[in-house]
């Protein structure tokens, strides 16, 4: 037996290129066991995975915890948004997953926004205006393309759901996921049935929305994973919802999450609704709000940059004259889902490290140019920003995020915050404890706090003109090849 002090629980992390599964103790938050495993998604035009693939790397991942995880009283998985998960009538998927990354849906969702009342119907309806992102219009792209396996799906999930539904054999999903369908009405709390029969998706197919507390099922024993048949399943939830149970976060403290994509989010009290489409109207884990904007590229798109310069990461030099907009994958915020990237001001003296830290520039330019619409009229905007993610740990973002946003900056020393937040969900099944609160009891948010420095207008400024003057370009878009 582990020597902790409570129950243990387990916390997943099925995201975009792996799976990471830690052995909480739920009494002090001690991580006693982790484990983790990759997946692979394709490139060219689309994004996909195959969902089996996150179940075996579920099963690597908590083998690779050893006895802890059979010892585990209850499970939680969080995991990637918005994928699109069709399953046969064995429960097999009938194609690979879209992921949340997949933009080849953005005719749909600017098809449905117009269909559908525009996008102050879609941001009062679901408190969100779809992107090429959102499952609605994944689905409506599967529908248009692949009528066949439209028709041989006989349940629609998301990542988290899937490996939920693999677990207790129950098809069940949250409020925080559900949230980022663009088909789960945020005032009612409940699908919206108008729009499903528009998208021609039967209510049927769709998890049950398991309430913030409840518990999801039970581990059934028609598996080989090391756990306890009768243990508890939580919900689960989204990978943003997830990290924010993980930071214990109160109302109107903002975070900016550096990871594959970018995303700058806080807690509210108060239901999102941005017609713009700027800010994404997602619920929480635990019956509040979570407004959110996400961009596409982030730590990939500067990593891409440095290696194309043959630098390490951290390699920058200060630039003065260099923009650079790096919408390698097309963007989402700002909404160019066609865009690529750009590079304006070279000269014959610019150097590699001008070019990097131009990267960084770019990337959180288009974060922060969200921020202030996410936080709403309570937010203490002085408050540090908490940074997480890979990229948090990097000097060369901490700097970026410090001079671009002119505020505090602090850094959790906690690494697997996804992860963390589902087994503080976990926890609270055992407990009866908000998972928020879990989680601040873990002391998960402890970290340095980096001081503010002066905001650089200048380079703000320089950006969002560069960014203005190249719309014609960035929503023409380039030919594929």
């Amino acid at each position: 037996m582990s020597a902790a002090e409570g129950p243990l629980v387990v916390g997943v992390d099925t995201s975009t290129q792996s799976t990471k599964a830690l052995v909480v103790d739920a009494s002090t938050g001690q991580v006693v066991a982790s484990g983790q495993a990759a997946h692979t998604v394709s490139s060219g035009a689309g994004r996909e995975s195959d969902p089996r693939q996150w179940w075996d790397a579920l099963c690597e991942a908590l083998h690779q915890c050893g006895d802890a995880a059979h010892e585990a009283a209850a499970v939680s998985i969080g995991g990637q948004q918005h994928g699109l998960v069709t399953l046969d009538d064995r429960g097999e998927p009938v194609r690979p997953a879209l992921l949340w990354n997949d933009v080849r849906s953005a005719p749909q969702a600017r098809r449905l926004t117009e269909e559908m009342g525009g996008a102050k119907f879609w941001a009062e309806r679901t408190g969100s205006v779809p992107a090429a992102s959102f499952t609605v219009t994944k689905w409506a792209w599967l529908a248009e393309n692949e009528p066949d396996a439209v028709r041989a799906t006989k349940a629609v999930r998301l990542p988290h759901d899937y490996l939920t539904e693999r677990l207790t054999g129950q098809g069940t999903t949250d409020r925080g996921d559900a949230s980022g369908t663009g088909w789960w009405a945020s005032g009612t709390e409940s699908y919206d049935e108008e729009i499903l029969a528009h998208v021609g998706l039967d209510p049927a197919m769709l998890p049950r929305v398991v309430r913030p507390g409840e518990v999801a099922g039970t581990v059934r024993d028609s598996h080989d994973l090391p756990f306890s048949k009768g243990t508890l399943v939580a919900p689960g939830t989204g990978d943003n919802a997830a990290a924010a149970l993980g930071l214990g976060l109160r109302p109107g403290t903002p975070v900016l999450s550096l990871g594959t994509s970018g995303t700058v989010y806080a807690v509210s009290k108060r239901r999102p609704a941005d017609p713009t489409g700027t800010v994404a109207g997602f619920a929480d884990a635990h019956g509040d709000w979570l407004p959110l904007a996400c961009t596409l590229n982030c730590t990939l798109a500067v990593d891409r940059l440095a290696a194309l310069l043959g630098l390490d990461r951290e390699a920058v030099e200060p630039t003065t004259g260099l923009t650079l907009l790096p919408y390698l994958d097309g963007e989402r915020t700002p909404n160019l889902p066609n865009a690529s990237g750009i590079l304006h001001g070279l000269r014959h003296d610019t150097t590699a490290g001008q070019l990097l830290q131009a990267a960084y520039d770019g990337a959180v330019h288009a974060l922060l140019g969200a921020l202030d619409l996410v936080l709403d009229e309570d937010a203490d905007r002085s408050a540090p920003l908490l940074l997480i993610g890979g990229g948090a740990r990097g000097t060369a973002w901490q700097q970026t995020v410090r001079r671009l946003s002119g505020r505090p900056v602090q850094v959790p020393e906690a690494k697997e915050l996804v992860a963390l937040g589902a087994a503080a969900q976990a926890a609270g099944l055992l407990t009866g404890e908000d998972p928020a609160s879990v989680a601040r009891r873990w002391n998960t948010a402890r970290g340095p706090v980096l001081d503010a420095v002066e905001r650089d207008e200048a380079t703000l400024a320089r950006i969002s003109g560069v960014l203005s003057d190249a719309a014609p370009l960035l929503e023409r878009g380039t030919e594929a090849h």
